[in-house]
């Protein structure tokens, strides 16, 4: 489920393409005394992705953005609105908004049998702990994890995302469902990568952190109902590491549903 705002520029503004921790922390002081206050500073994944304030540019007063909240938990979502309904501005760092509206939409990759394009609309972070390189002929790098790049072929990657995803699976779905590592097919049928790229990420106040991430196009085909859940639950969640950071945010390019509530 995803809470849509349309947000409206108090001021001309640049685009400030290192929004994530200012725009994570608008997102928890919404969230604040609330049951997922807990889950700051936990080592689990919170449930929650966002897009970036879109479309990604330059602003002047008066101009229009749009920004996403998606989460597995339909009273996240209400808490965030509440406060956001409460609270009108949104300042993301140097680039001031007005919460102009809120619309609540329940993206579907669709039933059995459906097909469509699953966009990155912001950079997956995927990383290969140091322990599994060798089964993937990857050179360690001391004892850190290893962002994966092109070079490490396509296997590394999917067992990673697939092993996150089975972490988030069980989470927030009912126990006696299967999770992703539980079927005999992958998750996506094609994989395009359009780019990697490294960026500078604020990871709490005072630390900056260089993460290599990468944009792409997966291809699938809904094979059962579990499938569907997987791939429905990827789209509240986000793919891969650090969602609450903003990374790994996707969307249905092509295919699928988009109920609006």
């Amino acid at each position: 489920m995803r809470l849509l705002t349309r947000l409206r520029a108090r001021r001309d503004a640049a685009y400030d393409n290192k929004y994530h921790h200012k725009l994570r922390g608008r997102l928890w002081r919404a969230l604040q005394d609330t049951k997922y206050d807990q889950y700051h500073d936990a080592n689990r994944p919170v449930g929650f992705s966002y897009s970036n304030p879109f479309p990604p540019y330059d602003m002047e007063e008066g101009d229009e953005r749009t920004l996403l909240v998606a989460a597995p938990q339909e009273d996240l979502l209400a808490e965030v609105a509440e406060d956001f309904i409460t609270n009108r501005e949104l300042n993301i760092g140097e680039m001031p908004f007005h919460i102009d509206e809120m619309t609540s939409i329940s993206p579907d990759v669709g039933e059995p049998g459906t097909s469509g394009t699953i966009e990155s609309g912001t950079g997956l972070l995927v990383r290969i702990p140091p322990w599994r390189a060798a089964d993937y002929g990857i050179e360690k790098e001391g004892d850190q994890a290893i962002f994966w790049r092109p070079k490490h072929s396509m296997e590394p990657l999917k067992a990673q995302l697939e092993n996150n995803l089975d972490k988030k699976h069980n989470l927030f779905c009912p126990e006696y469902l299967p999770g992703p590592s539980d079927t005999e097919y992958d998750l996506f049928d094609s994989y395009e990568l359009i780019k990697t790229f490294a960026i500078p990420v604020t990871v709490s106040q005072g630390q900056e952190l260089t993460y290599v991430l990468s944009k792409w196009k997966f291809g699938y085909t809904v094979r059962d109902d579990d499938h569907r859940r997987h791939l429905n639950l990827a789209l509240d969640t986000g793919l891969g590491e650090k969602n609450a950071l903003g990374l790994g945010f996707i969307n249905i390019l092509q295919g699928g549903e988009d109920a609006q509530a």
